[in-house]
């Protein structure tokens, strides 16, 4: 009976230190790492990503974010590429678990361009008050070759929340 009532205890004050993270104002910057063989798409197979992001809480619980992505690709097919979008990120319960939606246009230095939206459900697992622990299952279409070139994948990141 103690030990149910402790983890009772434990659970509301993680999720009461999540949602004061999610406020109108906060600001955020993170960074992960995406693929590590664990993407996939028709034309390249596998792929190694870094993306930066920074963002802004608008209102509790819903960040617009702006992000930067460099990839590159193991096989033949599009060359690495870089890519800058917009997005929004929105808390669905207080805990950390996320849905977020982005547009990005991408250029690849084999004179290959496209506008890919996205989508990604993700979770900011805390580690202290502002440090966050972010894995996220994203895919993104394509509108260039859908076949080839919209992805789907798992990324990893870290976030701070200021």
């Amino acid at each position: 009976m103690v030990k149910k009532i402790v983890l009772l205890i434990s659970m509301a004050v993680l999720t009461l230190t999540a949602n004061a993270q999610f406020e109108k104002g906060k600001t955020y910057i993170g960074a992960s790492l995406s693929g590590l063989n664990l993407s996939y798409n028709g034309s390249d197979h596998t792929t190694l990503g870094v993306q930066a992001q920074a963002g802004y809480l608008v209102d509790d619980n819903l960040m617009l974010t702006a992000q930067a992505k460099y990839n590159h690709t193991g096989t033949s097919g599009v060359a690495d590429y870089f890519s800058a979008g917009v997005g929004g990120r929105y808390y669905i319960i207080q805990n950390g678990l996320y849905l977020g939606i982005n547009c990005k246009f991408v250029h690849a230095y084999d004179s290959y361009n496209d506008l890919m939206p996205g989508v990604e459900v993700g979770y900011a697992y805390f580690l202290n008050k502002s440090v966050t622990i972010e894995p996220a299952i994203y895919y993104d279409q394509s509108f260039k070759n859908h076949s080839d070139y919209s992805t789907i994948g798992f990324k990893i990141g870290i976030g701070i929340y200021l």
